[in-house]
């Protein structure tokens, strides 16, 4: 992993997702870069004809003025952190914010995207939202999310949920990445309900495959993969709990707001989202 797109409104939420982002790349080895969008207002230029690039310059001006005012607060945080060392940059941009992240991840190879969200209600509209639903819909790189209360804590276990399904292993292979960069754990779960349709076999197929590998494999039985999943993420103190997600309706069901009230209630990590 070589670099970490991070965007960034210079909010506390974006602010405590900076702080997730910069111990990443340095875990990582990875170049951290900031980005900020701004969109311009819808300007009839037959009211305005000799002002009308002028306003436009003034506000593009006032953006970058703002945006480079607010860059020390970065600074002095990675100086308190001790990731001074840490290489980051900037890019401002104007305009819709999906379409400049997917610009950034084209032009600048970027690996992985980190992102704040806030608290219960900023989970849903995380997922559910016409920008940050589209990210993870639509981007082929994992993303991060981080939730505005989740303070960051030193990677030692990384939970995995699968249906062992062929397709998961690609993403497996992903968090081994993360958690041997971190001399971390992958814990591995597998919720069997009553209507479950994975053969011992391909179970022993994983084991096999990655036997070698800082895994392990917990196979529980219960009816209610929700609750399931929240009790493995207390009870084997994960820091940071990594999903698959192949279509948005699944994070549309998962994030509706009961689900999301007892994992803010109980355990405020962060989610690693890959495809």
């Amino acid at each position: 992993m070589k670099k970490i797109l991070l965007p960034t409104d210079f909010t506390a939420v974006a602010n405590n997702a900076f702080v997730h982002a910069l111990e990443m790349a340095n875990h990582l080895d990875a170049e951290l870069l900031l980005l900020h969008t701004y969109e311009l207002p819808i300007v009839d230029n037959q009211f305005f004809p000799q002002n009308y690039q002028t306003i436009f310059d003034s506000l593009e001006m006032a953006n970058f003025e703002r945006f480079k005012d607010l860059m020390p607060q970065l600074h002095a945080i990675a100086e308190e952190r001790k990731l001074s060392h840490v290489t980051f940059s900037h890019i401002i941009m104007d305009g819709d914010l999906v379409y400049n992240i997917k610009e950034c991840i084209k032009n600048e190879n970027i690996d992985l995207i980190v992102m704040g969200t806030s608290g219960a209600t900023g989970w849903k509209e995380f997922f559910l939202g016409t920008n940050t639903g589209e990210v993870i819909s639509t981007v082929s790189i994992p993303v991060l999310c981080v939730p505005a209360s989740s303070k960051y804590t030193f990677i030692k276990n990384i939970g995995f949920t699968t249906r062992f399904r062929e397709k998961d292993k690609e993403s497996l292979w992903k968090a081994i990445e993360v958690a041997k960069k971190n001399n971390a754990k992958v814990k591995c779960l597998y919720v069997k309900t009553a209507f479950s349709d994975v053969e011992e076999h391909e179970i022993e197929n994983w084991r096999v495959t990655f036997k070698n590998e800082p895994i392990q494999f917990f196979i529980v039985e219960d009816d209610n993969p929700m609750e399931t999943i929240l009790d493995f993420i207390t009870s084997q103190e994960i820091d940071v709990l990594a999903m698959v997600t192949h279509k948005r309706n699944f994070f549309v069901s998962l994030f509706e707001s009961s689900f999301t009230e007892k994992i803010t209630n109980r355990s405020e990590i962060p989610v690693l989202v890959l495809h």
